[in-house]
């Protein structure tokens, strides 16, 4: 197309492109959720009368094995009705016999998402912390497996901050939940005698993890952030921008306890930073200092006296295994032998 064309086209073809193409892919998320949640709902109903009719003509499962072969030879070009397949829909009709995870609707996660947290988790309360932060921040699949393995519920909101004392109600309770503590670097390779810039430079050349250990919404700016303060010159060890709380995030790396003084030394760079670079939309800078321990009393004391909003929490380079969740699920081993003694062999089935 010739610039002299597109100049005689209506003024508002641009916004009213931009406008379809809004309202297009709007449309084509509702029709992929549609989607899922059919899925979700004939899937249930499967696994429901598979129930029922266990229980009342006492079904094995060989029932279940030929089943599964008869629907995969009905609907060949549909995955999905493999016999452990089946066997995960009978536990969800089981586990949650009214579609719901807790108050969370199961139709909003992916079919995978639920079985992760009917088999990685059988604490009702803890399926439903992590089935509504998986829908609240959209979180694939190996990020849902992941945040159960490290605990996430356990972390999340756990920093010391002085948030809702220097914050807007709002806002504190967001800010506060962006935050963990202790945060995992185990990925960085280091030992615990590694120094600050050690860790600082390796949480760079792995930023891709850091980002993901610090959360959804974080983007990175810049290490060694340079600020100039009356002819002086000082440096931010991290920075970053949030783009849900809409400010930035200074992050400063400690490579022992926690003292009072990295307070006060956060709390000037917040100010500087808040006069030189936050736009005039922005939300006040928060800070995040990053100590091998604390003690929590003395960050409580020490944030107490300090007006930027500020937040303490650990952070381990190399941990132990992590205590192992309840998993006390049956496994499909235990599923099959609970529906009939005469098993058939469904080990090589794929999910």
């Amino acid at each position: 197309m010739t610039d002299d064309r597109r100049l005689a086209f209506p003024p508002d073809y641009d916004e009213w492109l931009r406008d379809l193409k809004r309202r297009i892919e709007g449309a084509r998320q509702r029709a992929a959720l549609a989607a899922n949640q059919e899925q979700i709902g004939i899937y249930h109903q499967i696994g429901s009368e598979i129930v029922e009719r266990q229980r009342a003509q006492a079904w094995g499962a060989r029932v279940i094995d030929r089943l599964s072969a008869d629907l995969r030879a009905a609907f060949p070009e549909m995955r999905g009705f493999s016999t452990r397949n089946l066997k995960y829909m009978r536990v969800f009709a089981q586990e949650c016999p009214d579609l719901r995870i807790g108050q969370q609707s199961a139709a909003q996660l992916p079919w995978f998402h639920i079985v992760t947290l009917l088999t990685k988790l059988t604490d009702p309360s803890l399926r439903e912390w992590y089935a509504r932060a998986a829908v609240e921040g959209s979180w694939p699949r190996e990020t849902l497996e992941r945040n159960i393995g490290n605990q996430l519920h356990r972390r999340q909101g756990a920093a010391v901050t002085n948030f809702e004392r220097v914050l807007p109600p709002a806002e504190a309770g967001l800010a506060r939940a962006v935050l963990k503590d202790p945060y995992h670097f185990d990925f960085l390779g280091l030992g615990d005698e590694a120094q600050e810039r050690d860790i600082e430079g390796a949480l760079v050349r792995h930023v891709t993890r850091f980002l993901l250990e610090l959360g959804a919404g974080f983007a990175f700016v810049g290490r060694q952030f340079r600020l100039e303060v009356g002819g002086e010159e000082f440096f931010i060890d991290l920075l970053f921008y949030h783009v849900r709380l809409k400010c930035y995030v200074v992050v400063e790396l400690k490579a022992h306890a926690f003292k009072p003084e990295h307070a006060g030394q956060l709390n000037f760079y917040l100010s500087a930073l808040d006069a030189q670079v936050k736009a005039p939309d922005d939300k006040p800078t928060i800070g995040l200092l990053l100590c091998r321990t604390k003690n929590r009393l003395v960050a409580e004391y020490a944030l107490s006296g300090i007006d930027k909003p500020i937040g303490v929490a650990e952070y381990e380079l190399v941990r132990s295994l992590p205590s192992p969740l309840d998993t006390s699920l049956p496994s499909i081993e235990e599923i099959e032998a609970e529906l009939s003694r005469d098993l058939g062999d469904a080990e090589g089935d794929e999910p």
